[in-house]
């Protein structure tokens, strides 16, 4: 126990990525292993497979889940840890700078099993499960000067010596600092849901360590004020600043100092182009999220059918979408080309069956991979070009064995009802020929 205590005393952070890791191979373990073992059936085969579990599993649970919650505890411990202890701080120091990193990195990969449509503001339509823009996009600029220049404000109060920077200057970077603070409490609000509480995790630690640099720098300049004499040139600059070498008036000054420069800024940004309130718009000026104060339109339906995926996806230009349609139960986007292949399809079902089972088979096969790639209007475009030989032939083929194909083809998905109406019908006038 003492040669482990030493070794985490020693290389903290190697030791908090093998505590992660150990961690997450022993879960998987547990949820693996253990019942075969405990249930006695656990055989060579099932131990292969589980091996591969355990070493993919295991790792992943350790470095993606674990190891984050394991960054914030350390520090939330950190944030409220002795302050005069030049080593701890400079160990805290590594760990902001590895929570930085991979808080970056891990929030843009878990996007990756998001749906959450960036560029999309809240007059769009989106699609199944999507949901809109948590940031209205025309206040992007506004966005990311506001985190740029409270992460140049934490740069220069973490690496710049206390002992090189008179009062004002820290006192300026902590009020740049608290817009960046501020910004990461409104993004964890907009995304505070259960099935988003992952992308808040990296918003909170970012308040920590600014609240804890601020601790931080408070604690140093109360160890060096005795040897600090410097003045300014102007009598009120050098007024303000003999007043803030009291270190206890930093978190109120940088508050009041904030305002002014959020002021500054925004009138740099309607420079640019920026509306005076994009700061609040950025965050309300959106649908699906907690800051959100507009309603979009519902999300339209399209499954894995990937006509219909085109339809829906691509330029309505080029796609030309006739209408909405429905299909099991949900609203899709309908295009002549989508009406064409189910009529189709409807045809040789009514005529050859088996046929139509293998038909069905293969379109199911390659279907739904390909369906899978279409996320984007251009690749959509392309499927869509790309069918056009098959909706002609498709075309030709109900005009050849079909009496009505215009009708077979114009009661594509509709509703069921009305479907079914319309194809009683055209079963009556059939018998009636």
């Amino acid at each position: 126990m003492k040669a482990i205590i030493k070794l985490v005393r020693r290389v903290p952070m190697v030791s908090s990525i093998l505590f992660s890791m150990i961690l997450g191979y022993g879960s998987v373990i547990m949820m693996v292993l253990l019942p075969e073992i405990l249930s006695g059936t656990l055989t060579l085969t099932n131990l292969g497979l589980g091996l591969d579990t355990l070493l993919f599993g295991g790792f992943t649970l350790g470095a993606f889940i674990i190891y984050p919650l394991v960054l914030t505890t350390i520090n939330l411990v950190l944030l409220f840890c002795r302050a005069d202890l030049p080593e701890l701080r400079k160990r805290a120091k590594g760990f902001e700078i590895i929570t930085l990193i991979l808080g970056v990195l891990y929030s843009a990969l878990i996007q990756l099993l998001l749906e959450i449509h960036w560029t999309s503001d809240w007059q769009e339509t989106l699609a199944n499960r999507a949901v809109h823009a948590p940031i209205y996009t025309q206040a992007w600029p506004t966005v990311l000067t506001l985190a740029l220049v409270g992460f140049a404000g934490y740069l220069i109060l973490s690496f710049v010596k206390l002992e090189k920077l008179p009062p004002l200057v820290t006192v300026c970077a902590m009020a740049a600092m608290y817009l960046g603070t501020a910004e990461a409490v409104l993004f964890t609000i907009q995304f505070f849901s259960l099935e988003y509480l992952v992308l808040c995790l990296f918003p909170v630690n970012c308040v920590m360590i600014a609240a804890k640099t601020v601790r931080y720098k408070i604690v140093e300049w109360n160890r060096l004020s005795e040897s600090q004499n410097k003045t300014w040139e102007d009598p009120l600059f050098n007024t303000i600043n003999q007043k803030l070498k009291n270190a206890a008036y930093w978190p109120l000054a940088a508050f009041l100092l904030m305002w002014p420069l959020l002021g500054i800024l925004i009138v740099v940004l309607v420079l640019f182009g920026q509306e005076p309130d994009a700061v609040i718009k950025a965050w309300t000026e959106t649908s699906d999220w907690n800051l959100s104060l507009q309603t979009a339109p519902q999300n339209v339906y399209y499954d894995e059918h990937y006509l219909c995926t085109v339809a829906a996806g691509g330029h309505r230009k080029l796609v030309k979408p006739l209408r909405m349609g429905e299909r099991h139960g949900h609203r899709v986007v309908v295009n002549r080309q989508l009406c064409i292949a189910n009529a189709f399809e409807q045809l040789i079902e009514e005529h050859t069956p088996h046929f139509h089972r293998c038909v069905r088979h293969f379109y199911d096969t390659c279907g739904f991979p390909v369906a899978r790639l279409i996320r984007s209007r251009y690749i959509a475009d392309v499927i869509y070009l790309a069918m056009k030989p098959l909706e002609w032939v498709f075309l030709l083929m109900l005009y050849l064995c079909d009496v009505n194909p215009e009708n077979r083809i114009a009661v594509q998905y509709l509703p069921e009802r009305k479907e079914h109406i319309d194809r009683n019908e055209q079963q009556r006038y059939h018998r009636n020929i």
